[in-house]
């Protein structure tokens, strides 16, 4: 009796290039012989993200590609460049058809595929004999191995290369720790000033930044400044901002000025055209004058007796965009008891899951509401109420805050 040759079959023996000999199987054998054997064969069709084989699962079968894609993965987070391609032509299947043990891999579609399926049994009784098939089997199964290989060592070297920039991102962390304040009370052995600060970086390593020094006995230097972007560029560029910072305040007590100087050598060498807003005072901590410039920042607010108020800002640009700018200062004085707020627009940014800003008109609300608190608690009820609102959502951008007040002296107000 004769067998009628299926419809798949008659497609797969007259295509030219894509037939029975572009299969590596069958490569080199007669085809006469092979379209004997594979006759009674089935065809599969694979949907795209559709699961073939994995980990445990027992198989005799072995799969050969005729149209579509695959891809084997050694784990189940089937990563795109974790995959093992399996193209039209190739098989999969044969070492659990050959030993019986289950399979070791997922083997998923990656496109629709067309799978022509080679039971173990018929595999061995009909086309083991056939000369040179036995011969590709094992090329086929050494060509796998020797790219699941190189999957696995490129695999390898990536985690190490992730491992490595974590590593570098966590002393990159320390070493911008080492160069800001501590959080909480800063100068805790003087009575006749209180200033703490914080900072939530977005990323491993922020752009924000404060710093506060006495400048001599009496001048307390602060600042509170947000370099364009996060990450480690930012990093890099905010280290770079401080350490010119400190330099010029040794040298001088006019904030305009530091402001210039610090403008003038940031635009020196930024082929990364990145820059910096920055707010920055002396403050004599026993006559209470403030002495402050603004570039381009955030503008602090005074808080006492449940109320806030504007501090009155002086204009001024960008720091580090352009050379040869000039900037302006403001005086006011510091009464004792009242607290200075600077921030940066990570705080009065940071969303909700909603989609709502932190907004300044709130965070001069929490101000108000806690200024009777030392500088520190008034801090962390930002903290808190900022927490509450974000509920779980990540930080955008890297939050800073500095709280200055001049303590109240026995008898005074």
């Amino acid at each position: 009796m004769t067998r009628t040759t299926p419809d798949w079959l008659l497609e797969l023996r007259n295509a030219r290039g894509t037939g029975i000999d572009a299969i590596a199987l069958f490569r080199g054998a007669e085809s006469s012989v092979i379209v004997e054997a594979i006759t009674d064969c089935e065809i599969r069709i694979l949907p795209v993200g559709a699961t073939l084989l994995q980990p445990g699962q027992s198989n005799d079968t072995i799969y050969v590609l005729l149209s579509g894609q695959l891809a084997a993965y050694l784990d189940d987070a089937r990563r795109p460049e974790a995959g093992i391609p399996i193209q039209p032509g190739e098989s999969v299947g044969e070492m659990s058809a050959i030993d019986g043990k289950p399979a070791s891999a997922f083997v998923v579609a990656v496109r629709e595929s067309r799978l022509l399926l080679l039971p173990g049994k018929l595999f061995w009784s009909r086309l083991g004999n056939v000369p040179g098939i036995t011969r590709n089997l094992l090329a086929s199964l050494s060509e796998r191995m020797r790219r699941g290989n190189e999957a696995m060592l490129e695999s390898q070297r990536k985690q190490l290369a992730l491992e490595h920039v974590r590593r570098e991102l966590q002393i990159a962390r320390q070493l911008q720790i080492s160069m800001i304040p501590l959080r909480g009370r800063l100068f805790p052995e003087r009575s006749d000033i209180e200033i703490a600060g914080m900072m939530d970086p977005a990323s491993d390593v922020g752009g924000d930044f404060f710093d506060a020094f006495f400048a001599d006995e009496r001048h307390l230097f602060f600042c509170v400044g947000d370099v364009s972007g996060h990450g480690i560029p930012a990093a890099l560029f905010m280290a770079r901002t401080i350490g010119l910072i400190r330099i010029a305040a040794m040298g001088t007590r006019h904030p305009e000025q530091l402001l210039e100087r610090i403008d003038e050598q940031l635009c020196a060498r930024n082929a990364a055209n990145i820059f910096v807003t920055l707010f920055c005072a002396f403050l004599d901590v026993v006559s209470g004058r403030l002495v402050y410039a603004n570039g381009g920042h955030c503008p602090p607010f005074l808080a006492h007796g449940g109320r806030a108020s504007s501090l009155p800002m002086p204009k001024g640009a960008l720091v580090g965009v352009m050379p040869g700018l000039r900037y302006a200062a403001n005086e006011v004085r510091l009464d004792q008891g009242v607290a200075l707020v600077c921030y940066t627009d990570g705080v009065t940014e940071a969303e909700s899951a909603a989609g709502h800003a932190f907004s300044e008109e709130r965070l001069r609300r929490i101000g108000a509401e806690n200024c009777g608190q030392s500088v520190e608690d008034l801090l962390r009820s930002v903290q808190r109420e900022l927490a509450n609102f974000r509920d779980g959502m990540p930080l955008a951008d890297d939050c800073t805050l500095v709280a200055v007040r001049r303590p109240v002296r026995s008898g005074l107000r």
